[in-house]
């Protein structure tokens, strides 16, 4: 995938989980929330035959104003409908309804998503207090499943990388004993029993990345093995793992530990490896902040300079947290001086006084902070990178840096 793929998928991402977070927070009254998901394979003919119905099935609804909604959701979703010969290649879900909006009103409420992330799996269709989401967060987990062993003669740890998180899930501890043989045993016993306690180690191993990982075999991208030498190539010559897992190893790498730590550095050593995945291209981005934040001066951060940078176009990469979730509000003052504040997607605006002048300025726009910035670095060339939280400097951006960055071309002493 290339750099500009990259780029467009992640904000479909972004503006998916936008419309999802908005769908949640949305209720009715009674059952007049309709959601309805079609596949990739299915005829918009029928989808829509269904559409009516559903429609004259609602005439038996009781409650007049719940009668109303749901006809009037139905009657949305079909005129939407006629946009479409066929489904887009990954399907599509379609949501309409009245919302409760406060003090007994409604207002109707209508979205489409197409081509999500991944094929919709099945049809639905279903009327509720609220709309259905399920099928589409689950494409918004983390992406990317390899298998994770570390171990020496001493101990072991199996577990995930989902995504970008680090998952442990087992351990064991060896019974092998030391170099040192004890008094009275020859030493070709004590070699043969070392071997022994060795090779029933290695066993005990693979039976625990077995059971974890044999189940997921059909889903898992790859496996990575970690320790010292020899240890991590006795384990993988002596075919001790499951076949199937062991055509998917690939490959093993050096790590110091072998505790639950040395799966997070087995992830770091293979860095090469998993150079495709999100977890290191997110961990280098951040790498590349703090490296010019503490020894260089092509690093910004914070909404206010951040954005005066992408205005003078001398930001190369836009690092916004995959969790920022706030709006920019635009305020002009009587005497044409114009202000900007980050607030909270979902708070009412604060009052503001004019950083200029100190009088009452007015709010004249309002929108999504993230939109905002793309924005500017689409007509500047800058590139947007959406940086995890979930790894220890992803977290810093969004808690110690507001969830804003940028990497820039030459330094402007913004």
């Amino acid at each position: 995938m290339s750099a500009q793929e990259a780029e467009q998928s992640d904000r479909k991402k972004y503006e998916f989980r936008k419309v999802i977070e908005d769908l949640k927070e949305y209720e009715g009254s009674g059952t007049q929330l309709v959601s309805i998901y079609v596949t990739p394979g299915e005829m918009i003919s029928d989808i829509v035959a269904h559409v009516n119905e559903e429609y004259s099935e609602a005439s038996n609804i009781k409650s007049k104003q719940t009668r109303t909604n749901v006809q009037d959701a139905l009657k949305s979703i079909k005129d939407r409908l006629r946009y479409y010969d066929t489904p887009p290649e990954n399907g599509m879900a379609v949501f309409s309804g009245a919302i409760d909006t406060g003090g007994g009103r409604t207002d109707m409420v209508t979205r489409v998503l197409e081509d999500p992330p991944q094929p919709i799996q099945s049809s639905l269709y279903r009327c509720s207090s609220e709309f259905v989401t399920e099928p589409l967060e689950e494409m918004f987990t983390d992406q990317g499943l390899f298998g994770l062993i570390v171990l020496d003669r001493r101990e072991a740890n199996v577990g995930w990388l989902r995504g970008k998180r680090v998952v442990p899930v087992k351990s064991a501890s060896s019974l092998v004993p030391g170099k040192q043989r004890k008094g009275g045993q020859s030493a070709q016993r004590f070699a043969r029993l070392r071997l022994e306690a060795i090779d029933n180690f290695y066993q005990e191993v693979a039976g625990m990345a077995n059971d974890l990982m044999v189940p997921e075999r059909h889903e898992i991208d790859g496996v990575l093995v970690g320790g010292p030498s020899p240890t991590k190539d006795e384990f993988l010559d002596g075919d001790y793992l499951h076949h199937e897992l062991g055509e998917k190893v690939i490959g093993k790498f050096d790590v110091a530990y072998t505790d639950e730590s040395g799966l997070s550095d087995l992830v770091d050593s293979a860095g090469d490896a998993l150079a495709d995945q999100e977890v290191m291209q997110d961990k280098a981005e951040m790498e590349e902040f703090f490296s010019e934040l503490h020894g260089g001066d092509l690093a910004t951060y914070g909404f206010g300079p951040t954005r005066e940078n992408l205005v003078l176009g001398s930001v190369d990469r836009l690092l916004i947290s995959e969790e920022l979730r706030d709006d920019v509000v635009t305020y002009e003052c009587p005497d044409g001086h114009e202000d900007r504040e980050l607030v909270d997607r979902r708070s009412d605006t604060p009052e503001h006084t004019c950083e200029t002048c100190d009088a009452e300025p007015e709010e004249i726009e309002r929108e999504d902070v993230i939109e905002h910035l793309m924005e500017i670095a689409d007509n500047r060339g800058t590139e947007t990178k959406f940086i995890s939280e979930d790894f220890e400097k992803g977290e810093q951006l969004l808690n110690a840096f507001g969830g804003i960055a940028g990497i820039l071309r030459y330094s402007t002493g913004v």
